[in-house]
């Protein structure tokens, strides 16, 4: 039976596109039928039904091609458990058209290597993430999500809603709000004046 070029594409978030992976695959030789996707989906999350339609659309001798080895894993766990996988499948690895054989002690070497270096990548930009917000925090930047309505909005909305002639759709509609922020609103226009209560 002839050799099978099976593809894998991932991104992590909606708005990513993914051509310029399924490009590249297609250039590296697989059939558009045999490019399994999986959109919106962090490489650290476990739970990737493209890439399980993938691994079991491979048999012993096929090869599974991916652009970037960042593309199926971001850990040396996951890479890992699934060299494993393809080693005692006998399943090659193409990463950009360098052929990984995970059953040979170099391919499986510079396999654990290369996932090193990958969760090293995702580490630093964790890592530089944070430090960004930290600094933006610090400058006074990051406040975090700013509520909709103004204080002296809200003060309005509660007192509508004490008088009771408004439904909550009604005083969403008259603050061109969603409802959810008319809950949020009432109730912390009731905490407040409940402090001030017991003031």
């Amino acid at each position: 039976m002839a050799e099978l070029l099976v593809g894998y594409a991932r991104c992590s978030t909606e708005e990513q596109d993914l051509t310029a992976q399924r490009d590249a695959l297609a250039r590296l030789g697989v059939a558009t039928e045999r490019i399994y996707v999986d959109h919106g989906l962090t490489g650290t999350n476990r739970n990737r039904p493209g890439l399980r339609e993938a691994m079991a659309a491979c048999r012993a001798g096929d090869t599974l091609i991916v652009t970037k080895l960042d593309r199926l894993a971001r850990s040396v766990r996951d890479a890992h458990d699934i060299a494993d996988d393809l080693a005692s499948r006998e399943i090659k690895l193409n990463i950009g058209g360098s052929v990984h054989d995970p059953t040979d002690p170099m391919g499986k070497l510079l396999f654990n290597v290369l996932a090193m270096i990958a969760e090293f990548e995702t580490d630093l930009i964790r890592s530089r993430t944070r430090e960004g917000m930290k600094i933006a925090k610090a400058k006074g930047r990051l406040r975090g999500k700013q509520p909709k309505l103004s204080p002296k909005q809200e003060a309005h909305l509660y007192k509508l809603h004490i008088a009771g002639e408004h439904t909550m759709y009604e005083l969403a509609e008259l603050f061109s709000v969603g409802r959810s922020t008319v809950y949020r609103a009432i109730e912390r226009a009731k905490l407040k004046s409940t402090k001030e209560d017991g003031a």
